[in-house]
């Protein structure tokens, strides 16, 4: 969006870019927060069900995700137009080409885009021309577009832009001034609704909302690494109405919004963050300029210059927001109006609005999939069973193994073993025979359901047969593929001093060793060995994603050869048994052919030393030189704990030579790229994104 007479004046520098040091790239492409801290709610807004075929093809909309209407002003009956709801009435078509997405966004039929695939605009800066009734979607975390974004001209309306990520079309200047590269720009339209998707760095604005647009609802959306985010107005009329709700805006310097002449502007649950120490400063947060009204409520600012700034002929009616660390204007006054009587709405508690948007913005695995795309416990959900769980004797079972005992052999369709709050002090074991098991507990927090052996490498197995070894020690072994756990806490609670005589002290809480595990609003804690991601075998796939989630532990904790995703979670150091601080956050076993781990979103921190933990070693599983081992930690925010030379050598194979890097970390415990400190360049990092990993595997309830 280009500058109009109203913008005030912004400090402004050319932006760092990534210094460029190179690291192998895998060849397979298939493949401060605390632990106790509440995140507030994690998982999606919506279930699957069956939608469109492969390819660009078609078929019935039936998903509920296809059903789903703006709320906020988009939900208003106005223009001829009764609220926001795409191209629901119109085929559900699925794309993976710059050709079948234009097609298809640019026709006069209703249609649901589902974009399944990482689409390249050409030339760069390209922004499809989208038509009236249109919905365009992400097939869960895959649907991507590079380098361009959408238009949406005069009179265009009904438009659903949901579930993508819209990134990278940075044309190396950072106050750009001859690029009009926008992720959406809206020239006229009205009737929009822009949820849950994920943009950043753009060569120009993120969301450009101009000429009268109206009837906009902007919710759910990350909006991060950019200059001009978020521009509203460029028109000398006062007749827009729009809605901004539970946006995380993050690392952007100006336009947070900027709100020029809009009639009636209500912001409210919105996250704006400022890290510091970071190559990006705040020049102002939330701007009402021209004859705005704007009514700002239970918003969250965080180390934000000017946080709240306004015209002396725009009003701002500010309530219930919190302001951390923030400085400069805060201002209000005037007048405004009620948004409740145009829209129904409730607003969380400010307090709580950084753990609630953190889980909740950006792209959902449940929005944009179908039956037919998942895998086969999704399309049999319908007819799912249930085996309860309950300590007391008030379930069908009273431990979870023997419900697991219940399940049939080879079962076709998803069993969930829904587990009552309580304590179950037992090992449970998931065999390879009995897929699509669901580990559910009930109550009203992951804590409440708690799953806890003791077991160690070192432990003696009661029948004199030896020790349990590590992979022997786990809670919990899932050896079944599409496992998936939820609302619970597994743990190993080995107490390592009091058992110095045991030869091998490494305690896994959990092990997958299968395809497709999906862990979902859970604790994973222990100490040494508390998470063994695995494989059924060295030359078999193992796919694992864990978002919205903790895992606790000291060394070596996240470890072994699955092709693995942390996402959104919060990973915990601890210190050791003697009370010192050190460890190894990841050690993984990478097969050559294959993608380690990926720990994206993530806040890595815990009550430690600073300077005590290694992000990760490379652990070549019995002394394997054909191994190369992969950790990728990006886009994550990293304490003081973290060591500036975060990787480390393990078993005399030089770490150097395996798979490590970062990727626009923050916090006190990142740091500039260096030879001992590796981070991908942005054509890397544009091929290690979750959907990279995952390849056709899109994780559904």
């Amino acid at each position: 969006m280009r500058a109009n007479r109203h913008e005030r004046a912004a400090q402004h520098r050319r932006r760092r870019l990534s210094l460029r040091v190179g690291i192998p790239v895998a060849v397979a492409a298939a493949a401060g927060l605390t632990y106790g801290t509440t995140l507030g709610v994690f998982g999606e807004d919506a279930q699957p069900r069956a939608s469109a075929a492969t390819g660009a093809g078609s078929a019935a909309t039936s998903a509920a995700w296809a059903d789903d209407v703006a709320d906020g002003f988009a939900s208003v009956n106005a223009l001829g137009q009764k609220g926001t709801y795409g191209g629901r009435d119109g085929k559900t078509v699925t794309v993976k080409t710059l050709a079948d997405l234009e097609r298809y966004a640019t026709a006069s039929d209703p249609y649901v885009i589902v974009v399944a695939a990482t689409i390249t605009m050409n030339p760069k800066g390209k922004e499809i021309k989208v038509a009236s009734d249109k919905t365009i979607v992400g097939s869960g975390t895959s649907g991507q577009i590079v380098g361009g974004g959408f238009f949406l001209g005069q009179g265009v309306h009904n438009v659903i832009i949901r579930n993508l990520t819209i990134r990278d079309s940075y044309a190396g200047t950072w106050n750009d001034k001859e690029h009009d590269f926008d992720a959406v720009q809206m020239d006229g339209a009205h009737h929009v609704w822009i949820d849950h998707n994920d943009l950043r760095h753009m060569a120009d604005g993120l969301i450009d909302s101009r000429k009268d647009t109206t009837y906009l609802t902007v919710s759910w959306n990350k909006l991060s690494d950019n200059n001009k985010t978020f521009g509203i107005g460029w028109t000398e009329n006062t007749t827009a109405d729009i809605t901004i709700h539970h946006n995380w805006l993050r690392e952007t310097e100006q336009r947070n919004p900027s709100t020029d002449n809009v009639a009636h502007a209500h912001l409210y649950n919105n996250y704006l963050q400022d890290v510091a120490g970071t190559d990006i400063t705040s020049s102002y947060g939330n701007y009402s300029r021209g004859n705005t009204k704007m009514v700002l409520e239970n918003s969250y600012f965080e180390g934000l210059n000017n946080p709240v700034t306004k015209d002396s002929s725009a009003s701002i009616v500010q309530r219930g927001n919190v302001f951390v660390g923030t400085s400069g204007r805060n201002e209000s006054g005037g007048t405004a109006f009620d948004p409740k009587s145009y829209y129904s709405y409730t607003p969380d508690k400010a307090a709580e609005v950084p753990a609630k948007v953190k889980a909740g913005v950006g792209p959902r695995a449940t929005l944009g999939t179908s039956a037919s795309t998942s895998s086969s416990a999704s399309a049999s959900a319908s007819a799912a069973s249930t085996l309860t769980v309950a300590k007391d004797g008030s379930a069908q079972y009273k431990t979870v193994q023997a419900a697991i005992n219940a399940v049939p052999t080879n079962n076709s369709s998803r069993v969930v073993v829904s587990i009552a709050a309580g304590t179950y002090r037992e090992t449970v074991k998931i065999p390879a025979n009995k897929p699509h098991v669901t580990l559910q507990g009930t109550g009203g927090s992951r804590k409440d359901t708690v799953i806890v052996y003791d077991n160690a490498a070192g432990t003696p197995k009661p029948d004199g047969s030896g020790n349990y070894g590590t992979s022997g020690s786990a809670t919990v072994a899932a050896e079944a593929d599409d496992f998936q756990a939820r609302n619970l806490t597994i743990s190993n609670d080995f107490d390592e001093k009091a058992n110095q005589n045991l030869a091998g002290h490494q305690a896994v809480a959990l092990r997958t060793a299968a395809d497709k595990a999906y862990l979902d609003s859970v604790i994973v804690t222990g100490d040494q060995d508390t998470l063994l991601l695995d494989t059924a075998a060295k030359n078999k796939l193992g796919r694992a994603y864990i978002k919205n989630s903790y895992i606790v532990g000291n060394t070596d904790f996240i470890f072994g050869r699955a092709t693995a995703v942390v996402d959104r979670s919060v990973i915990t150091l601890k210190k050791r048994w003697d009370g010192t601080s050190q460890g190894y956050v990841t050690a993984p076993s990478t097969p050559a052919d294959r993608k380690g781990f990926l720990i994206t979103n993530t806040t890595v921190t815990g009550d430690v030393s600073a300077r005590s933990f290694y992000l990760g070693r490379n652990w070549h599983a019995g002394g394997d030189a054909s191994l190369t081992p992969q950790t990728t930690v990006r886009d994550s925010t990293l304490s003081a704990a973290i060591r500036p030379t975060p990787w480390s050598d393990m078993g005399g194979f030089p770490w150097k030579d395996d798979r490590f890097a970062e990727y626009k970390n923050t916090g006190a415990g990142s740091g500039p790229a260096s030879g001992d400190r590796p981070q991908l360049t942005d054509a890397q990092a544009a091929g290690q994104e979750i959907g990279d990993w995952l390849g056709n595997w899109t994780p559904t309830p």
